[in-house]
């Protein structure tokens, strides 16, 4: 099912905007998002953009960023770029995508809000995984993704799960809407919602031993303006819902973050 360049073209800029509102909340990388195949040699988008998040996952502390937005594909099957990491994807059928990659987990460090005094910093980790999309049709698609490597023991690991629809609705303008699930492992759940004895001592929380499981739901909605073949504006937000051990962490403060970003984007 061939796909169109107009579509793939936002798909490639949500992955940006993704990983812009999700710095400003800590989590990154939640799924790879690509052209089917690039024109000539390669092809990419770069942009700005403005994004008011919170301090962490979780915080009631709420900062704004403003963030370089890049991602480029080359015709080989390479990517890299701030919302997809670096990786390979493998020849396969235009409806499916799918490879390996190598991105970062953001970690955070006990000075970014109040409720993490006395826990420690949490060190940028690099994560390895692998991918996995189908396009249902031009409008709808899944998106799954596989992360190990986060925390100071480099053993927490992410699996990402996702379905979104994107479509026109003017000549200008395409709306996107989606929602998605993260399920960490606990060591991962350990390492950011945990409290060990040594935390304990210095941070004043009693010891919180989480286990595994889904660490938050979310929806998400886009709105891109089209000014030509190359340049958009594009408004996004992200509603979040912790779960769990996460939601139930004594260093969760809002169990309900909400993002925003508005970025400028030029395909290339």
């Amino acid at each position: 099912m061939p796909l169109p360049a107009p579509f793939l073209r936002h798909m490639v800029l949500a992955s940006s905007l993704s990983c812009a509102c999700a710095a400003a909340q800590a989590q990154a990388f939640d799924a790879v998002r690509l052209f089917a195949v690039p024109l000539e040699d390669g092809q990419g988008l770069a942009g700005l953009a403005v994004i008011a998040g919170h301090e962490y996952l979780g915080s009631d502390e709420r900062k704004t960023l403003v963030l370089p937005a890049l991602s480029y594909q080359w015709a080989n099957g390479w990517f890299a770029g701030t919302g997809n990491g670096v990786g390979y994807k493998f020849h396969s059928r235009p409806d499916m995508q799918y490879g390996l990659r190598v991105t970062l987990d953001l970690g955070r460090d006990e000075s970014d809000a109040k409720a993490l005094a006395g826990m420690g910093d949490i060190d940028v980790r690099p994560e390895f995984g692998g991918f996995f999309n189908y396009f249902i049709t031009t409008e709808w698609f899944l998106t799954t993704s596989f992360r190990y490597g986060a925390g100071n023991d480099r053993d927490g690991s992410q699996t990402d799960i996702g379905i979104g629809w994107s479509s026109p609705f003017a000549p200008q303008w395409r709306l996107g809407l989606g929602v998605a699930a993260t399920y960490v492992n606990s060591k991962y759940m350990q390492a950011f919602y945990g409290v060990t004895a040594q935390q304990s001592a210095s941070s004043g929380y009693g010891v919180y031993t989480p286990g595994a499981g889904w660490r938050d739901v979310r929806g998400n909605a886009s709105l891109t303006y089209s000014f030509n073949a190359d340049w958009s504006l594009t408004g996004a937000f992200t509603v979040r819902s912790l779960q769990g051990d996460v939601k139930r962490s004594p260093i969760v403060t809002e169990d309900t973050p909400v993002a925003g970003v508005l970025a400028l984007s030029y395909s290339f």
